[in-house]
C-alpha cells in the first residue's frame, strides 16, 4: 500500500487513523524492543493500519505464537486480510479493540502476553478509550506489557489509571516525532 492511500484514509477518518503517514521503522523498532518473542504465546496488535508493525511482529515471532490484529477501518482490514492470507497462527478481526475479550474467546484464550497499539487515544472518544484499556488490563498476563505510541503525552494520565508502571521514550525519527509508552504492572520489572 502506498503513502497516498494512507493519506486518503486519514482524510476520510482523521479521528480514528490519527496520523497522516505510517509510522517509521525507528518507531516500530522501539515498539517491539520490549517484546520477548521467544516466550510470547499471544501478541495482539490494535490498529495495525498498513501493517508496518505487523510485518516486524511476524518476522520476529516464534512460529508457534498467535498474532491477533484488530482493525476497524474497512480499507486497512481488507488490505491486511489479502496481504497476510497465507500466514499461519494469525487472525485479523474487523472491529473495535474493545472487542478483544470476545475475540480471544474464539481461541479459548483469556490472556495475552503483549498488546501493541497504534490507536490514537488523544482523538478517540473518552468512553471508547476506557473500554479498550479496561479490556486490555483484564486480558494482559501479570508480566505482560501494553505498548503504545502517541504523538503527545496528553493521555499518559489515562494510561496510568490502568497500569501501575509506565516508561516513556521519545522517538524523534518519525514524522511527527512520537512517544513510545510501555505499560505494565509492578511485577513486570
Amino acid at each position: 500500500m502506498n503513502k497516498f492511500e494512507f493519506i486518503k484514509q486519514f482524510i476520510k477518518n482523521p479521528l480514528s487513523i490519527g496520523a497522516v503517514l505510517p509510522s517509521s521503522r525507528f518507531l516500530n523498532q522501539q515498539m517491539i524492543r520490549g517484546v520477548c518473542f521467544l516466550h510470547a504465546k499471544v501478541i495482539v496488535e490494535y490498529g495495525p493500519g498498513t501493517g508496518v508493525l505487523t510485518k516486524l511482529l511476524i518476522a520476529n515471532r516464534n512460529p508457534e505464537t498467535l498474532i491477533i490484529l484488530i482493525e476497524k477501518n474497512d480499507f486497512f482490514y481488507k488490505s491486511l486480510k489479502e496481504k497476510y492470507k497465507n500466514e499461519i497462527n494469525f487472525f485479523i478481526h474487523h472491529g473495535s479493540a474493545s472487542d478483544i475479550i470476545s475475540c480471544l474467546h474464539q481461541f479459548n484464550l483469556q490472556e495475552v502476553d503483549y498488546i501493541v497499539s497504534g490507536l490514537p487515544f488523544a482523538s478517540l472518544p473518552e468512553e471508547i478509550s476506557h473500554e479498550i484499556l479496561e479490556a486490555s488490563k483484564k486480558i494482559l498476563k501479570s508480566k505482560g506489557k501494553f505498548i503504545t505510541f502517541q504523538y503527545s503525552l496528553f493521555k499518559k494520565k489515562l494510561l496510568n489509571r490502568y497500569f501501575s508502571e509506565t516508561t516513556t521514550k521519545l522517538i524523534k525519527r518519525n514524522l511527527p516525532p512520537a512517544f513510545v509508552i510501555e505499560c505494565g504492572n509492578k511485577d513486570i520489572v
